[in-house]
């Protein structure tokens, strides 16, 4: 416990499960008060379980028992009136808003030539156009020495075979960010992106992804997937932790950083520089 975000509240998106709620769990042990949404729903192009409003419940368990205050709701960045409803209406029950975490994501993985417009269009209405609308409705809540942090990818710096859609929101999402830190700065309100190389969460873990990563075998199973995830990175890991990507979000969001803006910062154990 700490007090790094002592006094500030922070919203953020896709809080349910995963990444979400590691980032919700490690403000609050810093101090901090959380604002989250998820969906929580399915979504028919994504081959793996979506959470559920019992695994966002979850999360505002562990940031009370924290002694923290969370609001939460169950709400799709694809919807900007009704997205800037819930966050207009939790902070005024919370007083103000100090942070973002722009986290709300999907995955899914098809070869270029196969891949339906409806992938395509589902990935960019969420992991791009879903950010758009996650800062455009924190903004008129946001003054000076606020913080976003939009959740990007490695693959935001460099990319692979079929997941063309994916990787051109995730490199979307960093001119966003270059744009709207240039643009803020004067407000001294900063901004950045994060790149997580894999994160053991539902995301990476699942039965589709071991597929893309091991196209050679009808079922691979994870075993049969952690060769190909380690020679993923640099170092001889096969993912990271969530909290590690939420220590990068914990000091992206302090006044450790108060200086840091328009930064693109890898947690990536090595893989962006990775020699192939």
């Amino acid at each position: 416990m700490g007090d790094r975000m002592a006094g500030k509240v922070v919203f953020i998106t896709g809080a349910a499960r995963g990444q979400g709620r590691s980032h919700a769990i490690r403000l609050a042990e810093e101090g901090a008060d959380i604002i989250g949404i998820d969906l929580c729903a399915a979504v028919p192009t994504v081959a793996y379980p979506a959470a559920t409003p019992a695994d966002l419940a979850e999360t505002v368990k562990q940031v009370e028992a924290l002694d923290r205050r969370m609001i939460a709701a169950q709400a799709d960045v694809r919807d900007p009136a009704g997205l800037r409803a819930v966050l207009d209406a939790a902070v005024a029950e919370l007083g103000h808003l100090d942070g973002v975490v722009a986290n709300a994501g999907i995955s899914s993985a098809a070869p270029a030539a196969e891949m339906s417009a409806e992938m395509w269009g589902t990935m960019i209405d969420i992991n791009l156009t879903g950010v758009w609308n996650t800062c455009q409705a924190s903004l008129p809540h946001l003054g000076e020495g606020s913080s976003i942090v939009i959740i990007s990818s490695t693959a935001g710096l460099r990319t692979g075979g079929n997941i063309a859609h994916y990787a051109a929101a995730k490199h979307g999402v960093v001119g966003l960010m270059r744009s709207l830190a240039n643009e803020l700065a004067p407000q001294r309100i900063r901004v950045n992106t994060v790149h997580p190389t894999n994160v053991s969460t539902d995301m990476l873990l699942n039965d589709a992804l071991y597929r893309v990563f091991r196209p050679d075998l009808e079922n691979p199973t994870l075993e049969d997937a952690i060769p190909a995830y380690t020679r993923f990175n640099a170092l001889p890991v096969p993912w990271v932790e969530p909290r590690d990507i939420s220590n990068a979000v914990l000091f992206l969001l302090s006044d450790e950083a108060r200086y840091v803006t328009s930064v693109s910062l890898p947690v990536d154990a090595g893989s962006t520089q990775r020699s192939r």
